[in-house]
């Protein structure tokens, strides 16, 4: 969905690459998600532009003519003006040493080329959502660093702050018994926040020996944490869930030794920590999102590619089976060009349906491979077992009974499977177990479709 022409950009973004197709491509996806783009094509003009008007992200290539893009970043982070700009890496060099290298310069992340575009999309928006959150917690740090100066301003202002700060704020002395135990605090200041915080007026509690009990009802622990201020020196600060008559509040609090005593600074954070319970699940929902397939909700290509290369060394290590099922829909552009697009999808998502239903145990993962094609990867499983799997595969998408009027072996929608099975070597390659279920998925078109080949090299049983 394009954004609106008056709406308020999501936030600026700098491009650099030395491709100019790669950065009108790029332009174009931000754009359309409401990104402020600006672009360059190298180096030294990304170092210019982005101390002359800092941006809020920048997507970095590596390989450049005059700077390569690791040496770009190492000069954003060593000038103040740029250093706190997240960069994410946008690079065609797959190999693991160059993305380490990549955050070793300060890199955030690093997104392979050919890239998807909801994976840029769910990248960026996750940067940017951690930056503002960065930004507004150091916010509230200083503004907490300027509350404690206040608690250590001269008496005749005290009452004043006391009264008009939106902090609760409350200083107790240590009442300690002969052997010089304290056995608990007198109230010697506090302010309304706190007041009412604790359910009481400030004239029941000024004066008076009641923390201990009070505390008691908030955090059986809080009462010894206060103690260990008085005796350590040591300046306590934490966050603290609580209940009232209003619902659940939270607040953040400071305590620092003062005198034979302390004082403590509470602050209402009940809103902020919405604010980030929500980022935080809005987040892993981009994660998962991330690694669906967005018309099947299968697994991805970037979730496969993932999966086959972890379980690929798992099973290795171990020396137990993996398998790997590549499914093909039979027919499927003459299905498409005889029902439609729309059909189409419809067909792939329900085909997608009874692909999982049939792979389903916790290991196993079902993936869209590549347009009408899809991947199933089943770990510590022998041939004959994959066998059976595709045979239950194979059966349910011939319940879905999908007509298929221009197929030329059935009235409905079939699969070609082709089936590989291999106990990895730790020294090879997860692309030969590819290369054996392809060449299987082959020998099944070939043999009229709708059928399941095992590769010839599956012999672990």
């Amino acid at each position: 969905m394009n954004p609106s022409p008056n709406a308020e950009p999501k936030g600026s973004v700098l491009l650099v690459d030395d491709i100019p197709e790669n950065l009108r491509l790029l332009t174009d996806i931000l754009t359309q998600q409401g990104y402020q783009v600006r672009s360059v094509t190298s180096g030294a003009m990304a170092l210019r532009t982005a101390v002359a008007k800092p941006p809020d992200a920048i997507l970095l290539d590596i390989k450049m003519p005059d700077m390569d893009g690791y040496q770009v970043c190492e000069s954003l982070k060593a000038n103040e003006t740029t250093r706190d700009i997240p960069v994410i890496f946008i690079s065609a060099l797959d190999d693991l040493l160059d993305k380490v290298e990549a955050f070793q310069v300060g890199g955030v992340d690093y997104i392979t080329k050919p890239f998807q575009v909801e994976e840029v999309v769910a990248r960026l928006e996750s940067q940017l959502t951690i930056q503002r959150q960065k930004q507004q917690l150091q916010q509230e740090v200083l503004i907490r660093r300027e509350t404690e100066e206040i608690l250590y301003q001269s008496r005749a202002l005290l009452s004043s702050i006391l009264n008009s700060s939106l902090d609760g704020i409350a200083a107790m002395q240590a009442v300690r018994d002969v052997g010089g135990t304290i056995g608990d605090f007198r109230c010697l200041v506090v302010n309304p926040v706190v007041a009412k915080m604790l359910g009481k007026t400030r004239e029941e509690l000024i004066g008076n020996l009641a923390l201990r009990r009070l505390v008691q009802q908030i955090d059986p622990g809080l009462f010894q944490k206060f103690v260990d201020v008085v005796e350590t020196g040591e300046t306590l600060e934490s966050d603290l869930a609580y209940s009232t008559s209003e619902g659940d509040r939270w607040y953040h609090y400071i305590a620092v030794k003062l005198g034979d005593g302390f004082a403590v600074t509470v602050r209402d954070i009940t809103s902020r920590k919405q604010i980030e319970l929500a980022l935080q699940a809005a987040n892993e929902k981009l994660e998962v999102l991330a690694n669906l397939d967005g018309l099947t909700q299968v697994a991805n290509r970037r979730r496969w590619d993932v999966c086959l290369e972890q379980e690929w060394r798992r099973c290795a290590r171990e020396q137990q089976s993996l398998s790997l099922l590549l499914c093909d829909v039979d027919y499927f552009k003459r299905y498409n060009d005889a029902y439609g697009h729309q059909a189409g999808d419809d067909c792939l998502r329900q085909i997608a349906g009874a692909i999982a239903q049939a792979a389903k145990r916790p290991a196993d993962l079902v993936a869209r491979y590549g347009g009408e094609e899809f991947a199933v990867l089943l770990p510590n499983t022998t041939a004959d077992g994959a066998a059976q799997i595709a045979a239950l595969i194979q059966a349910a998408v011939h319940d879905l009974a999908i007509a298929h009027c221009q197929s030329d072996i059935s009235d409905r929608v079939t699969l070609s499977i082709g089936l590989a099975t291999l106990i990895p070597h730790p020294d090879g390659s997860p692309e030969t177990l590819l290369t054996e279920a392809d060449g299987a998925l082959y020998q099944a078109k070939q043999q009229g479709r709708n059928q399941t080949v095992q590769a010839i090299a599956s012999a672990v049983r």
